[in-house]
C-alpha cells in the first residue's frame, strides 16, 4: 500500500494539477492566472510560489480579462489543453462570472478557482463577504452554479479527492466540456491534511470520440441519399473534433456546399471549392442562397444560435440533419439526431453514401460573391472622410499572410468578418456564442500563447476597448507580440445601426447622441503606447497595411489606430450581401413612421419562423 504525504489543501490542488497530463506528455493545465486578495493569497498563493515552475503563475490586470485570455487559449489549442484562474473572495471572484458565462455558451473548458468564505465560519462575516439573511449556505460564489458546467464548494480538505477528478473529467469530455468553478473557501486552502501518494501519480486525460448509434448512421445516410440539394453547416464542432481534413474531403466528393457559422468559420480554407462562406443573419448571397433552396440542412458540430438559422427563418421547409457529440444541441430545432464525434461521423457515413453526389452545387454564386467581396473591400476610389469597416478589412486582408489568424468579440466587426474575411485553414477565432466586448485584447494574447507560431490579428473596435484593454501591459511584460487593429467611430457603432434598423431614433449610443457636455477627445494610441505597447494612428489604409507588416518584427503588442464611419454601410454588396432576418423585438406602439414600418416588416417575417424546438 502507498503510503500518505503531508500537505494543505492548496499544496495538494497545486500538486495534482502539475501532473495531469495530455496524450502529447503535457500538462493539460498549463499554468494558472492570479490575482491574489486574502481569499487566495495565503493559501493558494504559497502553494503556487512553492511548486515553481512544475505549475507557471502568471500575474493579470484583472480577474474577467485574465480569464478571458484562459478562454483563448483553449480554443486555441482546439480543447487539448487548458489554464486555472484564481480570484479572491468577493469582487475578484464575481469578476470572472461574465467570463465563466462565454466559456459556457462556447463550450471551452477553463477551470476557475474561487476564493470563499471561512468553512469554519469563526470571523464571519469576513471582508467582503455576501450573506443570505434565509441560507447560511449561500455565498458570492453561488452566481456561478448557472454559467459553469461543474460546480464544488470545497469545504474540507479531503474534498479534493474527488472534486478534481470531476472537474477534469468536465473539461476533457467533448460533450459537457466547459467551465468548471471550484470555490475554495479560505481557511479550508491553508489547513494540512494526510494525502494518499499514489493521489499525485501522473494521470492521463484522453479526449473520446464516440461511435454513432448504427440505427442514427443508417437513418442519416438514408436522408442524404435521397437528397437532391443538400447543404452543410459547418460548426465549431467540426475543429474541435480535427475533422477539418475529412470535412473537406467529404463534401468535395459528395459535391455539398457547406456554410459556416462564426465558430466553424476556416475550418474549410476559403479557397475550397465547396466552402461557399457565411451563412445566416451576417451570411453571404451565395451560402443563404444554397440554404434556402436546400432540401436537407445537415449541421456538423453547430449548436444552431439564431444568427446561423436567420432566427429560425433561413431553412424552415427542409428536412434538419444535425451530427453532434452533445445531445441537447443534436436535438434542437426538431433535428434528426446523429450523436458522434464529427469526425467519426464523416468517417462513417462515406461508405454508406458510396459515389452519391448531389445536384451540382452552385458555383457561379460562389465566384460572384467572391468577386463582390474584392470589389467590396477594395481601396476607396477618390473617398474622402473616414474608412468603412469593409475597407480596413480588405486593407488588413492585403497584408495578411496564410500563417495570420484573424480575431475579434463584438460589434459590427463580427458579422463584417464572417461575411467578408477569406481565411485560410484554422486563419479565424471569433468569440461570437457570448458576444462579449472586451474578450479581444485579452483573447489576442491568450490566443499567441496558444499558436505562438502565428500571426494575431486583432480587431477591436473603440467601445469594446473602453471596456477592458488593461492586459495589454500584461503582453507587454511578457513579451507576447499580436496586431490591434483599433477601429474608432465614436462611440458603440454597431448598436446604433440596429437601433436605426428597428425604428428607433440615434440615442445613447455615439458619443453625439449622448447627453453629455464635451464630446470626448481620446487618444487611443497614447493609451495604448503608455502600457508600453507600440502605438501609433495609421494616415490612410496604405498606412495601415505597412504598419501590419512592420509590427511582425517587435516581441511586444503593436496597435493601429484608424478612425472609420459609424453610419451605416452601403446595404447588399452586389452578391456579397444577402444576410438574413435577425429577430430583435420591435415596439407594438410608437408614433413615429420608421417604427411603424420596423414593426410591420418584424411581424411580416416573424410569421415564417419555425418555431419547433
Amino acid at each position: 500500500m502507498s503510503g500518505t504525504i503531508r500537505l494543505t489543501a492548496a499544496q495538494a490542488m497545486a500538486r495534482w494539477l502539475s501532473v495531469q497530463m495530455t496524450e502529447d506528455g503535457e500538462r493539460f493545465i498549463e499554468g494558472v492566472w492570479a490575482i491574489f486578495g486574502h481569499g487566495n493569497v495565503a493559501g493558494l498563493g504559497e502553494a503556487l510560489h512553492g511548486i515553481g515552475e512544475a505549475l507557471p503563475t502568471w500575474r493579470g490586470q484583472n480577474e474577467q480579462t485574465m480569464a478571458h485570455a484562459a478562454i483563448a487559449y483553449a480554443k486555441g489549442k482546439g480543447r487539448r489543453r487548458a489554464q486555472a484562474v484564481t480570484a479572491s473572495i468577493g469582487p475578484g471572484s464575481t469578476n470572472m462570472v461574465t467570463a465563466a458565462a462565454l466559456a459556457h455558451v462556447n463550450r471551452l473548458p477553463v477551470l476557475l478557482i474561487a476564493g470563499d468564505v471561512f468553512a469554519s465560519r469563526r470571523p464571519d462575516p469576513v471582508l467582503q463577504q455576501v450573506e443570505s439573511f434565509g441560507d447560511g449556505t449561500v455565498s458570492a460564489n453561488d452566481c456561478f452554479r448557472p454559467v459553469v458546467r461543474y460546480f464544488d464548494r470545497i469545504t474540507r480538505p479531503e474534498h479534493l479527492l474527488t472534486a478534481l477528478p470531476r472537474a477534469l473529467r468536465v473539461m476533457t469530455d467533448p460533450a459537457d466540456c466547459g467551465p468548471v468553478c471550484l470555490a475554495f473557501c479560505q481557511d479550508v486552502q491553508a489547513e494540512a491534511h494526510d494525502w494518499p501518494e499514489a493521489f499525485f501519480q501522473p494521470r492521463i486525460w484522453r479526449i473520446r470520440r464516440p461511435e454513432p448509434d448504427a440505427h442514427e448512421l443508417t437513418q442519416v445516410a438514408d436522408l442524404i441519399r435521397q437528397a437532391a440539394s443538400p447543404v452543410i453547416i459547418c460548426g465549431g464542432g467540426v475543429m474541435y473534433s480535427g475533422a477539418e481534413d475529412a470535412l473537406a474531403a467529404f463534401a468535395l466528393r459528395h459535391n455539398i456546399p457547406v456554410i459556416e457559422t462564426q465558430a466553424g468559420k476556416s475550418a474549410l480554407a476559403q479557397a475550397h471549392p465547396m466552402n461557399f462562406g457565411a451563412a445566416g443573419v451576417d451570411g453571404s448571397a451565395a451560402a443563404n442562397a444554397a440554404a434556402i433552396s436546400a432540401d436537407l440542412v445537415i449541421g456538423i458540430g453547430t449548436r444552431l444560435q439564431d444568427f446561423t438559422t436567420g432566427s429560425r427563418t433561413l431553412f424552415p421547409e427542409a428536412t434538419l440533419i444535425s451530427v453532434n457529440i452533445q445531445p441537447y444541441d443534436a436535438a434542437k430545432h426538431a433535428a434528426v439526431s446523429l450523436v458522434a464525434d464529427a469526425r467519426v461521423a464523416l468517417e462513417r457515413l462515406g461508405p454508406l453514401l458510396g459515389d452519391y453526389r448531389a445536384d451540382t452545387a452552385d458555383a457561379a454564386s460562389r465566384e460572384a460573391w467572391l468577386a463582390a467581396i474584392d470589389a467590396h473591400c477594395s481601396p476607396p476610389d477618390g473617398q474622402t472622410g473616414r474608412v468603412t469597416d469593409a475597407q480596413v478589412i480588405g486593407a488588413v486582408q492585403r497584408a495578411a499572410t496564410p500563417a495570420s489568424v484573424v480575431m475579434c468579440a463584438a460589434g459590427t466587426m463580427p458579422g463584417a468578418l464572417k461575411l467578408l474575411w477569406q481565411a485560410s485553414q484554422g486563419g479565424y477565432h471569433m468569440e461570437y456564442g457570448y458576444s462579449c466586448m472586451g474578450y479581444e485584447i485579452a483573447g489576442a494574447m491568450g490566443l499567441k500563447l496558444a499558436q505562438p507560431d502565428r500571426e494575431v490579428l486583432c480587431f477591436v473596435g473603440d467601445g469594446s476597448y473602453m471596456m477592458a484593454n488593461s492586459e495589454l501591459a500584461t503582453a507587454v511584460m511578457r513579451r507576447i507580440p499580436f496586431t490591434v487593429i483599433l477601429t474608432d467611430n465614436r462611440g458603440y457603432g454597431c448598436i446604433n445601426r440596429l437601433q436605426i434598423a428597428s425604428g428607433g431614433a440615434e440615442f445613447n449610443n455615439l458619443y453625439v447622441d449622448c447627453n453629455i457636455a464635451d464630446q470626448p477627445q481620446i487618444d487611443y494610441a497614447a493609451h495604448a503606447a503608455s502600457m508600453g505597447a507600440h502605438a501609433a494612428k495609421a494616415g490612410d489604409l496604405e498606412d495601415l497595411q505597412t504598419q501590419i507588416r512592420d509590427a511582425r518584427s517587435r516581441d511586444i503588442p503593436t496597435v493601429i489606430v484608424i478612425d472609420t464611419t459609424a453610419r451605416p454601410g452601403p446595404g447588399p454588396v452586389g452578391q456579397a450581401g444577402g444576410g438574413h432576418w435577425w429577430d430583435v423585438a420591435v415596439p407594438a406602439v410608437g408614433t413615429t413612421d420608421s417604427l411603424k414600418q420596423a414593426y410591420a416588416r418584424y411581424l411580416e417575417t416573424a410569421a415564417t419562423q419555425n418555431v419547433m424546438n
